[in-house]
């Protein structure tokens, strides 16, 4: 049985277009926005009305954040994703990282929190937020991998929630339009209680506390954010209100089968920035990768860079795979979860080792290698670190649940 490896013929040109974007727009001021932690770049906002264009159209095949829904279609809801859009998505996102994973991340309406709402809102409401900019919020002060710790609370009253609480590490906290907030609705119920809110950021009691100083991905703002009795409109609540102890948790973590899979596409697309630089410093150096020989016969360079190259081929596979299954409607959270445990791991082994193997180069700010190496770290954590992602295919395979695992 043979195994076609390549990007699939129809999203060719949204990867070739993807691509030019991010070697034309995104990296020429990858460094300008490092340098400039919480300085919006302005130059965004082109790109994303014309990505806005192209959605629009439908020329975009559901690339980006708002392309993760799954469609019902005539057959009882067994239909595909219109054109593929998760495996769109990954390609595009991955190609556009290769530019640089910060100003990707700062692109507006194609939040984490977009990608929330794409996945669980109903029609009303995907209309209804539609042309918005959402950041989502999990990470509360008390926890961190953990979401189903969750303290931050949703009373109901009358036609209105009410929240109270504070979250951490919010990508896009400060810029976005909207914030997709998880909280429980009754913490004595524990996991199966917590829900996701679509909060505008003009709602009184919300406030921006404070920007994060960080490592890398420092063109995209992290913000802590506070909510004091806030009010919500009850039908910002995305999914079904009912609590069903016996589902648990699945519904929230719905979300994440769709956002881990993007998030190992944007190591991907890093990881490879740095090897794709890494090979042609090395043969400035006179060191040539030959990739007709076996790795034993090379220099030590050349055999450590192929290493890096076959580690890095698996992550991007297992992020191919967990896209498509979403695609085909396959239940996709162990193949979301390993492509984001193997795609985060290499990508941050790949680029600190291409640092290594560039030596004084890449160390220096003379190349974007140390950047690279710095933002790539954040994929390995955010979305469920690499630990809670091995215990998630632990569980998983073993077909032990959370009580049973941990």
């Amino acid at each position: 049985m043979s195994i076609n490896l390549e990007v699939p013929k129809k999203h060719r040109a949204l990867v070739d277009q993807a691509h030019q974007v991010a070697m034309n727009m995104l990296r020429p001021i990858s460094r300008k926005y490092d340098i400039a932690e919480h300085e919006y770049p302005k130059e965004l906002d082109m790109l994303a009305a014309m990505i806005d264009g192209l959605s629009e159209s439908g020329a975009s095949e559901g690339a980006g954040a708002t392309g993760v829904r799954r469609e019902n279609g005539d057959d009882g809801g067994k239909s595909a994703v219109k054109n593929g859009a998760n495996l769109a998505s990954v390609t595009s996102v991955a190609e556009m990282c290769w530019g640089d994973t910060g100003l990707l991340l700062s692109m507006p309406r194609q939040g984490l929190g977009n990608s929330a709402i794409a996945s669980v809102a109903n029609d009303e409401q995907l209309e209804r937020f539609k042309g918005r900019w959402a950041s989502m919020a999990i990470t509360e002060p008390s926890f961190g991998s953990d979401s189903a710790a969750i303290s931050t609370t949703a009373v109901l009253d009358g036609d209105e929630y009410v929240i109270n609480g504070e979250k951490i590490f919010v990508t896009s906290g400060e810029r976005s339009d909207c914030i997709v907030v998880w909280a429980t609705l009754d913490k004595s119920l524990g996991r199966a209680a917590i829900k996701s809110f679509v909060v505008e950021k003009d709602t009184p009691g919300v406030k921006v506390e404070r920007l994060e100083e960080k490592l890398g991905i420092r063109a995209s703002d992290t913000a802590v954010i506070t909510f004091t009795d806030a009010r919500v409109p009850k039908d910002n609540l995305l999914g079904s209100p009912e609590i069903n102890v016996e589902q648990g948790f699945a519904g929230a973590m719905a979300t994440f089968d769709n956002t881990r899979p993007l998030v190992a596409a944007m190591a991907v697309g890093c990881a490879r920035a740095s090897l794709d630089l890494t090979r042609d410093l090395l043969k400035e150096a006179g060191i040539e990768v030959d990739y007709d020989r076996p790795a034993l016969l090379q220099s030590a360079a050349a055999a450590k860079f192929l290493q890096l190259e076959a580690d890095w081929e698996a992550g991007r596979l297992l992020t191919l795979q967990a896209a498509w299954m979403a695609d085909n409607r396959k239940p996709n959270s162990l193949e979301a979860s390993m492509a984001k445990a193997k795609a985060g791991r290499v990508g941050s082994d790949v680029t600190l080792s291409c640092v290594e193997l560039c030596a004084s180069i890449g160390y220096s700010e003379e190349e974007l290698l140390e950047k690279w190496a710095r933002d790539s770290k954040i994929l390995d954590i955010f979305e469920g670190t690499q630990q809670i992602q091995q215990l998630i295919v632990a569980r998983r395979i073993l077909g032990l649940s959370s009580a049973e695992l941990k």
